[in-house]
């Protein structure tokens, strides 16, 4: 891990550092209680706070959460989310994302290249196209004639990474590999995703990323598979997950997640069926893979649990906007 991102999860989790000046008595009146927002990974904490406003001022947790999203594929500069993303084995960064809102409605986007913001293209898949999800190069052109912004994206910074892998071409994703100081891997399960409930009680969740670094081109992950990266149910809640993508698909793991809920569970302990579900599957391959979950019903209420130790979540309401939280575990040490 970087030593600002060290420095950052570090701050959050012992002292809620990121501070923001406090809501007028109409913004409290605006965003009571009841409306929350939720995302994975130490860096939901900004992003919370972009999507915050927005269900502060009355508005949709569908607003909401394409607002923090959009912070993340174009402000935050990380690996595996967005315009700094790794890319893929052939040298592309291609992009995945969706959207869901609690009605049913949901729009997503795979393998796209060059748009800032695929988040926005997936909801106006959701809201302009009678289809769900588009891909590659029609998913480019879409977006295009939407006239959202179209640019290369690719950074120096991750083509030099991706030629330094191809030193070794060695693909194999590993737990916390950054956090481990692992050079040639990336923190390759740090996908956002983000969850919101309004002050009207309606839900709405997006989710977007890179991928897997060094992912063969054209491999698709969960981000952008409603039910397995992102899935919304007003009359019970939401999920969303992070980690080797191949799992939530296999398991078609979000949608898991809320069922459970469906049938009374708390939202962590969803989270934690829906985790012994993938090991049961694949006990081996469970030691060396991270799988991420977290979930928000239909109350407000918060849960999560991880495979491997290590994932953090941000939660962002009335009473406290810079709140991390860590996820309880199955196995409670990364793999050395």
């Amino acid at each position: 891990m970087s030593d600002r991102r060290r420095f950052l999860q570090a701050g959050l989790l012992a002292t809620g550092a990121l501070a923001l000046p406090a809501l007028s008595a109409a913004q409290a009146r605006a965003g009571h209680s009841g409306a929350r927002v939720v995302s994975t990974w130490d860096f939901g904490v900004p992003a919370n706070q972009v999507a915050w406003p927005v269900l502060a001022a009355g508005g949709s947790a569908l607003d909401a959460v394409e607002a923090g999203a959009r912070w993340a594929e174009s402000d935050l500069c990380n690996p595996t989310v967005g315009h700094c993303g790794n890319p893929d084995r052939e040298g592309v960064l291609t992009l995945d994302a969706s959207i869901m809102d609690g009605d049913g409605r949901c729009g997503s986007v795979a393998a796209l290249e060059d748009i800032l913001h695929p988040v926005s293209v997936a909801r106006r898949v959701m809201e302009k196209t009678p289809h769900v999800m588009l891909v590659g190069e029609g998913a480019q052109q879409f977006a295009i004639s939407q006239g959202l912004e179209h640019r290369r994206l690719l950074t120096p910074q991750a083509e030099q990474a991706w030629r330094e892998w191809l030193k070794t071409s060695r693909y194999q994703p590993e737990i916390n590999a950054e956090r481990r100081g692992m050079p040639g891997n990336s923190e390759n399960h740090d996908t956002i995703g983000m969850l919101a409930i309004g002050a009207d009680g309606k839900l709405a969740g997006a989710c977007t990323t890179s991928g897997m670094a060094w992912k063969m081109h054209g491999r698709v992950g969960d981000s952008p598979i409603i039910g397995a990266g992102l899935y919304v149910d007003n009359e019970v809640g939401a999920a969303t997950a992070s980690g080797v993508g191949e799992e939530m698909i296999r398991n078609a793991a979000s949608f898991l997640v809320v069922e459970l809920m469906r049938q009374g569970r708390s939202p962590m302990e969803a989270c934690r069926e829906a985790i012994d579900r993938v090991v049961r599957k694949r006990p081996e391959a469970s030691k060396t893979l991270q799988v991420c979950f977290l979930a928000l019903n239909k109350h407000g209420e918060v849960g999560a649990y991880a495979l491997h130790q290590g994932f953090v979540y941000a939660v962002c309401d009335a009473g406290k906007q810079d709140d991390l939280r860590q996820s309880a575990s199955v196995y409670q040490t990364t793999q050395s």
